[in-house]
């Protein structure tokens, strides 16, 4: 099997090497200082969860959103969630400090700006894949820990690309004809936001409306492979 052959591969030139072979037999504080057989497989399980959340977010999400700022985000957020889920997987922990870990991703949460409920849900996907990469025990061979994954980013795909076949795009712009704001001028709204932004509009909602300034906050609805320059 490929990933057994991988192990194997790694553990012998792993060993191969004298500044670890002589390492693993030393302990620091009675923590060994190697552990060539529990390294080679925390590698391997490790490429083996990057391959799937870089499948997950560079193969399906980047070409339909185009978002390089999430692209980094999720990578990042996958290789660390399976770290700590892995290296922590067998410690001991009291309920006060598993409730410390959910305060500090809290904390995170709501001190940064909104997320959009796609790039959300999307967040969500790569920390439960690398929490199910890192947590399978050994009684789940590679074989069904790949079909799970694969059921994951197949599904995600066939959502992404076959049943939501066309992504609605979205902005928020302040407008200044208070005028047309009104139901009746809703086609004349379109055309002249069509006109002045460039964008072919499909449907508009108005927000607040501040009469004082005489300004609006129009959300603007559109496709983003119908545009001019596409």
């Amino acid at each position: 099997m490929i990933i057994g052959w991988l192990n194997e591969s790694i553990m012998n030139i792993l060993q191969n090497v004298p500044l670890l072979d002589g390492a693993e037999g030393l302990k620091f504080f009675g923590v060994k200082l190697m552990d060539v057989k529990d390294f080679s497989k925390l590698l391997v399980r490790f490429l083996f969860n990057l391959l799937f959340v870089v499948l997950l977010v560079r193969g399906v999400y980047y070409p339909a959103q185009r978002r390089k700022d999430f692209l980094f985000s999720y990578i990042s957020l996958g290789m660390i969630i399976f770290l700590l889920c892995y290296v922590l997987v067998d410690v001991d922990m009291d309920t006060g400090f598993a409730l410390g870990l959910f305060a500090i991703f809290g904390i995170i949460r709501y001190r940064t700006d909104a997320i959009p409920i796609k790039e959300m849900t999307y967040l969500f996907i790569a920390i439960g894949l690398s929490v199910l990469n890192a947590l399978a025990g050994s009684k789940v061979s590679y074989a069904e820990l790949g079909f799970a994954n694969m059921v994951v980013i197949a599904g995600t795909y066939g959502l992404e690309k076959v049943w939501l076949l066309r992504h609605e795009e979205s902005k928020i712009i302040v407008y200044e004809k208070i005028e047309l704001v009104k139901s009746q001028n809703h086609e004349a709204l379109i055309e002249d936001i069509q006109e002045r932004t460039g964008i072919n509009v499909t449907r508009i909602e108005v927000g607040k409306v501040d009469f004082l300034r005489d300004t609006a906050n129009v959300t603007i609805f559109y496709y983003e492979d119908d545009q001019p320059n596409k």
